[in-house]
């Protein structure tokens, strides 16, 4: 018996706009065309004019079909927690956590490296969805940055290791390297990513359209110089920290649900400076019709605008579609 191509379109949205309801004897499953904003959290920056934390992974699926009664599990990652210089320890950034939604993991960003002198810490930035910046070298020794993961962000810059002066390298962003340190001077995060500038609009999420900004590298000048620490990356990357404690000797944390690295502390000098933490992470639904989820966990915020159904979770919880 022959069996009928019906519009599917007319029984539930979302699905192919003509496409029989049986395939040979397989029946056909229906589902939602979505596509999948995931952003990890960030790094925090390392300790001691350390490097700037990685920011999260970024991570985006275009066209994915999700089969209709699926539940599917939402993570949305921490940052990095902060971590500060004391008269033993110099510990390198924290690594962010992973954000996932179903199948898809975007990773965490990678904890900023510390300086090292004569080969006493491991000064290395971590790898992570982007890499952290590396610590400068003072005598003996050796960094080397962070990876960044193809397809989710960049590495971390280089610290300076031209003497005592050395500063910590920008944590890597979704757009672009973490910048090399320099005498004096940390460097600058990587940029984050304005191409999903759309979704961050209709979102009101991201910064300016930006998100995952690497963290900038802590720097040893003093704070009375007036000049500037090193800038954390576009889309919530924290600044650096220079000479002092407080406010000016710490690093600055990512901003939230961006997925930004943290800054860098600057130089202790007697004062316990400490790093910024990373931003926590964020995950994004979007489908191209009106649609309403079966169910939901985690309080995500639902928005219609532009022929796009936005969710969005700033926490972890689930949706059934």
């Amino acid at each position: 018996m022959a069996i009928a191509r019906v519009k599917t379109s007319s029984i539930l949205q979302g699905f192919p706009k003509s496409r029989s309801l049986l395939a040979g004897n397989a029946a056909y499953i229906p589902t939602l065309v979505t596509d999948l904003l995931i952003i990890a959290g960030g790094a925090s920056g390392g300790s001691a004019r350390g490097g700037g934390g990685g920011a999260g992974g970024l991570l985006y699926q275009s066209s994915t079909s999700l089969p209709y009664g699926t539940t599917y599990t939402v993570t949305v990652g921490a940052g990095g927690a902060a971590v500060a210089f004391s008269n033993n320890t110099r510990p390198r950034g924290n690594n962010g956590t992973n954000s996932v939604f179903g199948s898809y993991t975007a990773t965490g960003g990678g904890g900023g490296g510390v300086i090292v002198i004569n080969s006493d810490y491991p000064g290395s930035g971590i790898d992570g969805g982007s890499g952290g910046g590396s610590g400068g070298v003072a005598g003996s020794g050796s960094t080397s940055v962070g990876t960044g993961i193809s397809g989710q962000g960049n590495n971390g810059g280089a610290g300076y290791s031209g003497g005592e002066t050395y500063a910590g390298g920008g944590g890597g962003g979704a757009g672009a390297a973490g910048g090399a340190g320099a005498s004096l001077y940390g460097g600058v995060g990587g940029a984050g990513t304005n191409t999903y500038s759309t979704i961050a609009s209709a979102t009101s999420t991201g910064v300016s359209g930006y998100y995952a900004g690497g963290g900038g590298g802590g720097s040893y000048y003093e704070v009375n110089t007036g000049l500037n620490p090193a800038a954390g990356g576009a889309g919530g990357g924290g600044r650096g920290g220079k000479r002092a404690s407080g406010e000016f000797g710490d690093g600055v944390a990512g901003t939230v649900n961006t997925g930004g690295g943290g800054g860098g502390s600057g130089n202790p000098d007697g004062s316990f400076s400490s790093s910024g933490a990373g931003g926590s992470g964020l995950v994004i639904l979007r489908t191209p019709i009106t649609y309403t989820a079966s169910a939901t966990t985690g309080s995500p915020t639902r928005v219609v605008t532009g022929g796009y159904t936005y969710y969005t979770w700033t926490s972890s919880g689930s949706i059934t579609i």
